[in-house]
């Protein structure tokens, strides 16, 4: 992907050129360039003070952009008359989302919904993100896992266009990251367009279709999760969904480096030509004793 001007197609609901954003000397967003496509999963990767959170920000009104231009739904970020259309349009999940402590889940979510001309219904977003269980639950109440779950309903209420979800499931322990990673999924399927920051590459290769690396403030590649594994990746990784610590225990015993993630995925490191062929050598140098399989039967006469 050229990291110049871009055009904008028929399905662009994001539009992002030369974007920049500095603070004093320090340059946050250094001259960025991307497009998501309606319907499309976008992570935009990368470390801690990447610059992920400013793009997302001035994506969605709460910063102005020092150089460069984006839009989001045909409206121009920049303009305040088109900010106020923006936010109409769009569901925001921020990294520090609180809620009040002392209402329901559904009380939450009406409270959120009242903010806007148009709301869905409460429970149908109770629904979506599987907590019917917990409608009557304070907020206090839950866990780290369900409060985000409340957040994700919270950013869906007004029925947005685009859905944008900073470091969603930063914190959560490996559980509750599945949790939130199939009601992105969920979003998926009823053509939300997601606009996802993470610092975690296997949600980014899970939930994308399209992913962004920025480092420093540039975006050093673009392209699906396939590609940007087969043109940067090492080594490939076969990956065993849901397995859990049975499917561990069933491996081969030579698969040494094989370990669990995700709440029940394993993840087996795949061997290059090189680790191959140090491995025959090391078998040729060892005598294994040679074993003796029983010889089928055979009928006489046959």
């Amino acid at each position: 992907m050229k990291l110049e001007t871009l055009q904008a197609g028929p399905d662009t609901v994001v539009q992002v050129s030369n974007l920049s954003k500095k603070y004093g000397d320090t340059v946050a967003v250094d001259g960025i360039s991307f497009g998501l496509s309606k319907g499309e999963v976008f992570a935009f990767l990368g470390p801690n003070g990447a610059g992920k959170t400013t793009t997302v920000e001035i994506l969605e009104c709460l910063r102005n952009p020092t150089g460069g231009h984006a839009r989001v739904l045909g409206f121009d970020v920049s303009k305040r008359s088109d900010q106020a259309e923006i936010r109409k349009r769009i569901g925001v999940l921020p990294q520090d989302f609180n809620a009040i402590d002392r209402l329901t889940v559904k009380e939450n979510i009406d409270y959120f919904g009242a903010m806007f001309d148009h709301q869905l219904d409460a429970n149908q977003l109770i629904e979506l993100v599987d907590m019917k269980d917990k409608t009557n639950a304070q907020f206090k109440t839950l866990s780290g896992g369900l409060k985000q779950r409340v957040g994700l309903a919270a950013a869906l209420v007004n029925d947005p266009s685009v859905v944008f979800l900073d470091e969603p499931t930063t914190g959560l322990d490996p559980r509750a990251r599945r949790d939130v990673w199939s009601v992105v999924q969920r979003l998926k399927q009823q053509g939300k367009t997601v606009f996802l920051t993470t610092h975690y590459m296997d949600e980014a290769e899970f939930l994308a279709d399209t992913v962004s690396i920025i480092d420093h403030g540039k975006i050093i590649a673009s392209g699906t999760p396939n590609e940007l594994i087969d043109s940067h990746g090492g080594k490939k990784t076969l990956v065993i969904r849901d397995a859990g610590e049975n499917g561990l225990k069933l491996l081969p015993p030579g698969i040494a480096k094989a370990e669990l993630r995700n709440a029940g995925d394993i993840y087996v490191p795949l061997n290059n030509g090189a680790d191959r062929a140090k491995q025959q050598r090391n078998r040729s140098s060892t005598t294994h004793p040679r074993r003796r399989f029983p010889q089928p039967y055979r009928t006489p006469g046959l």
